[in-house]
């Protein structure tokens, strides 16, 4: 049913995408990448994102429960000390994902993949360049919003809430389910030269969720993921960059973050002990 539902979503997404850039008059390629159109594309994304992967598992989750929510992952416990721990994750992860993402870029490929993978690479850095605005600070909030808040809000409840959380239940395999759904979450950002840096990084969220069982601590680190890479954006900007370069700038250029993992794996331990305690303490 939730693949389903957002396959539908992603239909009538695409329409509604399409009815709203039929408002500009010109025809969709064009209007895409017209830059005065950036404020429509922002609302396109907002309403993309909300309707293909929000809705489809909200739905699903009404059907199949009284507390929709709740089977969600929406839960109220998160602790304090659980959301520093996440965030920790997430910033230790930036480096494993950056030798990741040295480990993708060093893949051969045939001459025409390469071109066709450049392309798109080419093609989404100009959406994004679009979409962000950084003119001032409320340009800045509003990006944060648009870029870094809907997306991780959206993504988590479809991919954490909704997949990983009912393929757990119907396979009794968790750890199975967290790469499937890592995989396909990596997949849908048709992205090859960041295949192997997303893959990992839905990994991390998906042992978040699976450890704490609160979708509210895999959105934290999603949103702060994608808000580090805005901030970064708008700080590179501010110095005189462009939002290309700003994009392209790699933190880590070598397997040297390969070196984070130990220290990834002990928080980890760290936040998996925090939840088995929050889960005691609550039976009480």
């Amino acid at each position: 049913m939730l693949i389903g539902l957002t396959l539908l979503g992603l239909v009538v997404s695409g329409a509604i995408s399409l009815l709203l850039l039929s408002v500009t008059g010109k025809p969709a390629i064009e209007a895409i990448n017209d830059p005065k159109n950036a404020s429509l594309l922002r609302l396109i994304q907002a309403v993309s994102v909300l309707i293909s992967m929000f809705l489809p598992a909200v739905i699903v989750a009404f059907m199949l429960n009284r507390k929709p929510f709740q089977l969600l992952g929406y839960r109220k416990d998160a602790e304090l000390k659980q959301v520093g721990i996440v965030i920790l994750v997430v910033f230790t992860s930036l480096f494993v994902a950056g030798s990741l993402g040295f480990l993708n870029k060093a893949i051969p490929l045939p001459d025409y993949l390469k071109v066709k993978f450049d392309a798109a690479e080419k093609s989404y850095a100009d959406q994004v360049e679009m979409m962000m605005d950084f003119k001032n600070i409320g340009g800045y909030v509003i990006s944060l919003i648009i870029m870094a808040f809907v997306p991780a809000v959206c993504e988590e409840t479809l991919f954490r809430g909704g997949l990983q959380n009912f393929l757990s239940r119907a396979t009794k395999s968790p750890w199975i389910s967290i790469i499937i759904v890592s995989i396909l979450f990596s997949i849908v950002h048709f992205s090859f030269y960041g295949f192997l840096p997303r893959m990992f990084l839905g990994f991390m969220l998906g042992l978040i969720f699976y450890y704490t069982g609160n979708i509210w601590l895999s959105i934290t680190a999603h949103f702060f993921n994608n808000a580090l890479a805005v901030t970064a954006a708008y700080v590179s900007i501010q110095q005189g960059k462009n939002i290309k370069e700003a994009m392209n700038e790699d933190v880590t250029v070598s397997y040297w973050g390969f070196i984070a993992i130990p220290i990834l794996v002990l928080l980890l331990i760290a936040l998996k002990r925090t939840a088995r305690d929050s889960n005691h303490s609550h039976s009480y």
